[in-house]
């Protein structure tokens, strides 16, 4: 276990940030440990909720809204590549090879550091909003970063593990991108086209041509014109 024996600057940045554990209060620990679990996770949610709001309003809204389906199935496709690199690599937690941590939560003894599963969530969720909305994308970056720094708080995860997770994340989100928007693109196309429309695109709007065919010019009383062409089928209704 090649990993198990960390570095000395993996090691000190961990016992420096955990450090910061030991001399804050419980209900600051008991905060950074909620918002570590759950809270930042929360957070993202919320932003990709945000997201897809602000999606379904743009002109290219099949497209957008495709590429905020893609952050979700981008940390499955992620975490399930973790599985087979966390079982390889076998690392234990850092508080099982190192005394003098302030461990934070419970019931983590028996699981692999490497890589952090949070931090590769919080990156992916980030790196795939980025593609889609600049803005929200700054902003899930800064929580994947908090979210790097409250598990080395806990003490639970080495800076490396943090580090791997937020490289494994943004190697599939950029490497499996194309692929992934050559199906949703399409998908989300054919949806806008159905009763479900309101979920790709805002108001219920459905692609496709507008409805009445155009304006009609008026008929000069007297005057002989060429008999209207028949219209087509509104394919959308």
């Amino acid at each position: 276990m090649p990993l198990a024996d960390t570095s000395d600057p993996d090691l000190g940045l961990l016992y420096a940030v955990n450090g910061l554990a030991k001399s804050s209060p419980g209900w600051l620990d008991s905060l950074v440990s909620w918002i570590g679990e759950y809270g930042i996770l929360l957070g993202l949610a919320a932003l990709c909720l945000t997201g897809w709001l602000q999606a379904r309003r743009r002109p290219d809204a099949p497209v957008a809204v495709a590429g905020l389906l893609w952050a979700p199935l981008a940390v499955t496709v992620a975490e399930l590549a973790n599985l087979p690199i966390a079982a390889i690599v076998n690392r234990p937690r850092p508080f099982v090879d190192h005394t003098g941590l302030d461990v934070l939560v419970a019931g983590k003894e028996g699981t692999h550091s490497f890589v952090s599963d949070h931090s590769t969530m919080s990156m992916g969720i980030a790196v795939a909003l980025f593609l889609v909305n600049r803005r929200l994308g700054w902003i899930a970056g800064g929580l994947a970063l908090l979210q790097g720094f409250c598990r080395m708080f806990m003490g639970v995860h080495y800076p490396t593990d943090v580090i791997g997770g937020f490289a494994l994340a943004t190697a599939v989100v950029l490497l499996l991108a194309p692929i992934a928007m050559a199906v949703l693109v399409p998908l989300c196309h054919a949806v806008a086209r159905t009763a479900a429309a309101p979920l790709i695109v805002a108001g219920g709007r459905r692609t496709g041509a507008p409805k009445g065919g155009g304006r009609r010019r008026r008929a000069v009383p007297g005057q002989v014109r060429a008999e209207d062409p028949p219209r087509e089928p509104d394919l959308a209704a």
